[in-house]
């Protein structure tokens, strides 16, 4: 497995697409949190993180399919995946290797970020009067996100040899996982006690309780679970291919 997680990253740091996808969330990221007047954390009065945990889902998006459309998608149409197959690997060693290497370039893209934690204590009134707990609990929340994140996109690069379509199954599948069903829980149909429970089945609900800075099992289980079932997706499409 450590083969396949080193040739990962390997091709994904010799491709410019990755520096590039990589370049636009931080640059994104540092334009929300310090620029832009409306949601810039230096006009806000408060030394918080709130914007850039608001907005980095939304730019999660758009980076980790950029990340992970070419894990399958790329040895389908070129042809490699018989040989990567035959090779003494189980199912579980290659998909584990390719959805580990995705994980560590979303840490990657995620550890610069942590410049705005230290920017943000030093800006504080008094100095360091900050609430660390808290915005550690929001990463932790966002890592979460990621991984779960990863795991769709690596199913959607498994579907099709095509890496555009890949990377748009998983932008719809990840939108629709972590939006989708609030929308689907504001509809009057379901009001009651009905819409609290669809709403929970969505990663927002989860991921803001964890921006809270509430470390609960549940959210952990709930993150965790929604990864190792699409990887399991992963690997039935695998056979079914075969």
């Amino acid at each position: 497995m450590l083969g396949v997680f080193y040739k990962e990253i390997k091709q994904f740091f010799s491709s410019l697409v990755g520096y590039i996808a990589i370049g636009i969330f931080l640059v994104l990221s540092a334009l929300f949190t310090f620029v832009f007047p409306s949601t810039s954390v230096l006009d806000s009065g408060f030394a918080t993180l709130d914007t850039f945990f608001s907005n980095a889902p939304l730019f999660y998006l758009f980076l980790i399919p950029a990340i992970t459309m070419r894990l399958f998608a790329e040895e389908y149409n070129k042809g490699t995946i018989e040989l990567l197959i035959t090779k003494p690997l189980t199912e579980n060693q290659i998909i584990g290797g390719k959805f580990l290497a995705a994980v560590a370039v979303v840490v990657f893209a995620l550890l610069p970020t942590l410049v705005y934690y230290f920017s943000i204590k030093k800006i504080a009134f008094p100095v360091g009067n900050v609430d660390t707990g808290g915005i550690m609990g929001s990463y932790m929340g966002l890592l979460l996100l990621g991984i779960a994140f990863v795991a769709i996109g690596t199913f959607s690069s498994a579907l099709t040899n095509n890496q555009i379509i890949s990377f748009l199954v998983a932008v719809l599948l990840s939108f629709l996982c972590y939006m989708g069903f609030d929308f689907i829980a504001q509809l009057p149909v379901f009001a009651g006690k009905l819409d609290y429970f669809i709403e929970h089945l969505g990663m927002n609900t989860h991921y803001l309780s964890m921006s809270r800075g509430v470390i609960d099992t549940r959210d952990l289980v709930y993150f965790i679970s929604i990864a190792l079932s699409f990887l399991l997706f992963t690997k039935m499409v695998l056979n079914l291919k075969k």
